[in-house]
């Protein structure tokens, strides 16, 4: 059967359902960002950044398609991911300057215990935003990009 590889896990699915209407398996924002603060003990503004860096389509909705993309990169680790990022974000303005951003990411070691390198560390930044500033939405892709959390579950 060609969709079978779609299919998503029953643990997305048993998350994402307790907060679905009729079984249409989309979220208003809303209720997505009502699960994600629920579910992944995010605050509100926190919630509102997954939801627009994983709402990939900008129809104001998250698909279940879209959850699991949030699952895959952030999986277990969400509040983890959070609580690193405000540590880095020294002036607590919710977004990682170069100057931060830098720091920070040289402190962090990939899945195989490394350091990033510089060129690394430039690369990410410079493919992060025109300017250099990192939001929580694109440290989440940087983490899940280098392979920091295995954030699927052992099968």
């Amino acid at each position: 059967m060609a969709g079978k590889n779609r299919k998503v896990p029953d643990h997305i699915v048993k998350i994402f359902d307790k907060y679905v209407a009729n079984n249409v398996r989309v979220l208003s924002k809303q209720h997505a960002i009502d699960m994600l603060k629920a579910e992944f003990g995010l605050d509100d503004s926190e919630a509102e950044v997954m939801f627009n860096s994983f709402d990939k389509d900008k129809n104001g909705k998250l698909s279940i398609w879209e959850f699991q993309q949030f699952c895959i990169c952030m999986g277990e680790h969400a509040q983890e991911i959070v609580t690193k990022f405000k540590e880095l974000d020294k002036d607590g303005s919710g977004q990682l300057d170069p100057e931060e951003a830098r720091a920070g990411l040289h402190e962090l070691k990939t899945a195989t215990g490394r350091l990033l390198t510089d060129k690394e560390v430039d690369f990410f930044i410079q493919t992060a935003g025109g300017d250099g500033v990192i939001d929580l939405g694109h440290f989440t892709n940087l983490l899940y990009r280098l392979k920091l959390y295995n954030a699927e579950p052992p099968k």
